[in-house]
């Protein structure tokens, strides 16, 4: 099993590592060759989502992704991933892969200074996962079919969608490695 982790910007060697941990091969997307190789999945990483979607255009790689999604490959999206994936963004007109039926606002929490880190419980995980908020976004509301997995103060910080999950945190950032489980067992199924 292997796991194409999008890595032109951002946090993409934590989430290599995490899969790692659990078993599972990875490959690194950084041009659009890579993405002719065969994976089971993909990873949409934290970073800055603005960078991460005017090179993926200038890569020529936004569109094989995008139909990838589309097609159905389980997709596990963090942070600037979130911001990737949802239809709407409240304060921002960028707009990019829209698959996912979710309004976000970036930078919700502030700027760096308003990052932080709780434990919350996550749908589908027993006990309370670790949380590391970092520049994070939220999703103001999710559209038909999306399921809410977690909350944080009344806000949604992470939803699925069909083959994609998404989260406003960081959970490759922990030592927890249940998220990316369920993402490995996505791609099993």
């Amino acid at each position: 099993m292997t796991a194409a982790v999008l890595a032109v910007q951002g946090a993409f060697a934590e989430h290599i590592a995490m899969l790692n941990k659990i078993g599972v091969d990875c490959i690194e997307l950084r041009k659009k060759s890579d993405l002719e190789k065969k994976f089971d999945g993909i990873v949409l990483p934290g970073g800055e989502s603005t960078v991460q979607g005017k090179l993926l255009k200038e890569l020529d790689m936004f569109d094989i992704i995008r139909n990838k999604i589309v097609g159905g490959i389980p997709t596990l999206a963090t942070c600037a991933g979130l911001i990737l994936l949802a239809e709407n963004i409240v304060n921002d007109e960028a707009v990019y892969f829209k698959t996912m039926p979710v309004t976000v606002r970036r930078n919700a929490y502030g700027r760096q200074t308003g990052s932080f880190f709780t434990c919350g419980m996550f749908a589908g995980l027993c006990g309370t996962f670790p949380m590391n908020f970092i520049r994070a976004p939220y999703i103001e509301s999710v559209g038909s079919g999306a399921e809410v997995l977690a909350e944080v103060d009344g806000n949604i910080v992470a939803a699925m969608y069909k083959n994609q999950i998404a989260m406003s945190f960081h959970p490759e950032l922990s030592d927890d490695t249940r998220i990316h489980e369920m993402f490995a067992e996505m791609m099993k199924a």
